[in-house]
């Protein structure tokens, strides 16, 4: 299937979850995952038109960015990984938004390298929905003491929330969970659902669907 044939597809997908519950279509975008992905197999994505992509590592995203950028100027791009604070500058230099804020010394970071570069991404909420020990996020009960901090403390423009729900189960529960946290701090942005449920994470409010295999491929 061509790059071009694969985001119709998928797009399809997305407008027909979106209108089965009373959304419009253009509410929910398409975040394609291009972490591991080579710039060859990315471009033909970028010249099928589609301007929203997401990766990992900042380190990744450096290596193979800045070029594609220079060809395609209005392309926008999220980091969706964990963020070390020692990365942030690098991060907010780069990323048009950032998924993955999830403790106050991130938040610090990527406040002192908003004020210093004038630059200001989007920013969304990691919360670990799951309470997995070995994944990023903020857990479902500090969620609003955290939002909160991000707010009022480091003066952050959080706009959404973020989560990974767990392998083996059930999706929905983990995306209800986050619509409930979002709804109640006013945010109105929700990252969630990937290649195997965002249909799933649609019904449940996504506004940002970040899908990789599906567009590009398995991975090796």
């Amino acid at each position: 299937m061509s790059a071009t044939d694969a985001i119709a597809s998928i797009r399809a997908r997305i407008a027909v979850a979106a209108r089965e519950i009373g959304r419009a279509p253009a509410t929910v975008h398409l975040v394609a995952v291009s972490k591991t992905y080579e710039a060859e197999a990315i471009l033909p994505v970028l010249e099928a038109g589609h301007r929203l992509f997401g990766e990992n590592r900042v380190q990744e995203a450096k290596a193979k960015w800045p070029a594609l950028r220079e060809r395609f100027p209005d392309l926008q791009l999220a980091l969706i990984g964990p963020l070390q604070s020692n990365k942030a500058a690098e991060a907010v230099a780069l990323f048009d938004a950032i998924h993955s804020i999830d403790r106050e010394k991130i938040a610090r970071a990527i406040a002192a390298e908003i004020a210093r570069q004038g630059k200001r991404p989007q920013l969304f909420v990691q919360v670990n929905t799951g309470e997995e020990p070995q994944k990023a996020g903020v857990s479902p009960q500090e969620a609003d003491a955290f939002i909160k901090l991000a707010r009022e403390t480091y003066a952050l423009p959080v706009k959404g929330l973020m989560c990974i729900p767990p392998l083996g189960e059930p999706p929905a529960m983990h995306f209800a969970l986050l619509a409930k946290i979002a709804a109640r701090n006013g945010l109105a942005e929700l990252s969630m659902g990937m290649s195997e449920d965002f249909e799933t994470a649609i019904r449940f409010g996504a506004t940002q669907v970040r899908i990789g295999s599906a567009l590009f491929g398995e991975r090796e």
